[in-house]
């Protein structure tokens, strides 16, 4: 078709209307391709847990192994630490915790806030770029109770809640499912108020005595959370808007309380059991999706916090560290939780923070594909603004720990690249793993096994992962020159105060 203009300013107006469509266009159409992301973490699922992981592993599995052979599984991911709440941090803010006020261990459920509401997370940047953003589940960074004197008061709306770091909807517990109170937030309010008090409780239904809500029940939380979560997919499935989900699971973490519906399906104990609902929940939510038609379209994560905190019944190293009564409750028929893996959770050991990592996404994750590159959760933020074609902040803003594995992803490995993973205990001791070597900077596990020395002191321990996964061979003697440099690399990481240029 051709168009002949007598007027010359006629003709660059429509030449400038012609452009403006298809700019219009191509955007509209960048908008409906960018996928919805939707990230499950489970709470101390360990590496061992999964058959599509763990081949010896004896809990059934299949949704999980449905999610690894219809996507990408990670072998090589870490969690930023070896426990709950300073890793929920590195999801949210692309940032190491240990950076933040909260050094080691985690915060109870009446913890203050831990990210600043003027810190860019996640969720706040996939909101600027369009998206609908909503959390179910454990948060555990602490929310805004209010007090009236002393005592706490439950009539009073929350002053700080997910609302206030990006998040457009809010449904979450405080903190791990053994912390009260054992409430439901939704937005800023409570949704039943506390009216009695739940007592305490010893292994393996593990709770703290504290507050409990007029419509909380412990043994059903991850049910009607795992609805809620069904329900936001299809609703927002319903919109041309593409969305966020942010799906923290509340298991297996103890209280090792599977639903009635679960108890004795594997043999193995309440663990073994609550694995198994675990994977179901999954499976509700991989149903949602199919349900919805956005299965094509639906960038799927799923990892865990930190490892498991079940103990090796098989490790003569961990014999005087767990009741014969403890390993009875649990290890029915001797199931590994954390695999070939040194350790449990807290430690800086692998099995403290190697875990599960699968993703899923339609056309452009080849099915059935594995990555055996290092990767860590703070990775996240870096790899969503990637994936929706967005700008990530400069790293002295934000995202200071993170780095795209959206090459690896699409199969694209020689074009990843990413500083070098800094590992962090419970007890506040770090590793550094560069390539195949990991620098344990300090004595022990940094975790739940005591050290033969000071924590800190000299000599360290250095291992060859990739050929010594059970970290059994300390080779800080051969190698002194490899520990040398690693311990370089560590701490101008730390004082830096980012690792991403």
């Amino acid at each position: 078709m051709c168009f002949v203009f007598r007027n010359p300013m006629k003709k660059l107006s429509v030449i400038t209307s012609v452009l403006c469509s298809i700019l219009m266009s191509s955007h509209l159409l960048a908008a409906e391709t960018r996928p919805n992301i939707i990230f499950i973490m489970a709470d101390d699922m360990g590496y061992g847990d999964v058959q599509a992981l763990n081949p010896k592993s004896k809990i059934p599995t299949p949704n999980l192994n449905r999610l690894a052979e219809e996507g990408m599984i990670f072998t090589d991911a870490h969690s930023p630490s070896a426990v709950c709440t300073p890793t929920r941090y590195g999801v949210m803010t692309g940032r190491y915790c240990w950076r933040s006020k909260l050094t080691r261990g985690v915060l109870n459920g009446y913890g203050t806030p831990l990210i600043e509401t003027d810190r860019p997370t996640v969720a706040s940047f996939l909101k600027n770029e369009g998206y609908a953003t909503g959390i179910v589940g454990k948060w555990h960074l602490g929310l805004g109770f209010q007090k009236n004197g002393d005592e706490w008061d439950w009539e009073k709306t929350l002053d700080y809640s997910p609302i206030d770091v990006g998040f457009d909807y809010s449904l979450v517990i405080p903190a791990s499912l053994d912390f009260p109170p054992y409430v439901y937030v939704e937005g800023h309010d409570i949704t039943g108020k506390p009216d009695r008090i739940h007592p305490g409780s010893s292994f393996p239904r593990f709770l703290r005595k504290g507050e409990l809500g007029s419509d909380f029940s412990i043994i059903d939380c991850l049910d009607e959370l795992t609805k809620k979560a069904a329900g936001y997919i299809s609703e927002q499935a319903k919109s041309e808007q593409p969305f966020f989900l942010y799906f923290p699971l509340t298991a297996p973490h103890k209280p090792a309380m599977p639903h009635p519906r679960f108890q004795g399906k594997t043999g193995l104990g309440p663990y073994g059991d609550f694995v198994v609902q675990v994977d179901w929940t999954v499976g509700q939510i991989l149903d949602a999706i199919d349900d919805a038609g956005i299965t094509d379209n639906t960038l799927v994560i799923y990892t865990s916090d930190n490892g498991s905190y079940m103990y090796r019944q098989t490790d003569p190293a961990q014999a005087d560290h767990v009741s014969d009564e403890t390993v009875q409750a649990f290890y029915e028929g001797n199931h590994t939780a954390n695999g070939p893996l040194r350790g449990t959770k807290a430690d800086i050991w692998e099995a403290g923070h190697r875990v599960p990592f699968f993703v899923r996404w339609p056309g452009k994750v080849k099915s059935g594909s594995v990555s055996n590159r290092t990767i860590t959760h703070t990775d996240f933020f870096a790899t969503a603004a990637a994936v929706v074609g967005g700008k990530l902040p400069d790293a002295k803003e934000a995202a200071q720990d993170s780095f795209s594995f959206l090459p690896l992803m699409l199969g694209n490995e020689k074009e990843y690249d990413r500083a070098p993973v800094i590992h962090h205990s419970g007890g506040a001791m770090f590793a550094i793993r560069d390539g195949a070597m990991k620098l344990v900077m300090g004595n022990g596990s940094g975790g739940r096994e005591k050290p033969s020395g000071k924590r800190f002191q000299h000599p360290w321990q250095l291992f060859e992962i990739d050929s010594d996964l059970g970290e059994r061979k300390n080779l800080i003697d051969q190698k002194s020159d490899v520990a040398l440099t690693l311990e370089t690399e560590a701490l101008e990481i730390i004082a830096a105060g980012r690792s991403r240029k």
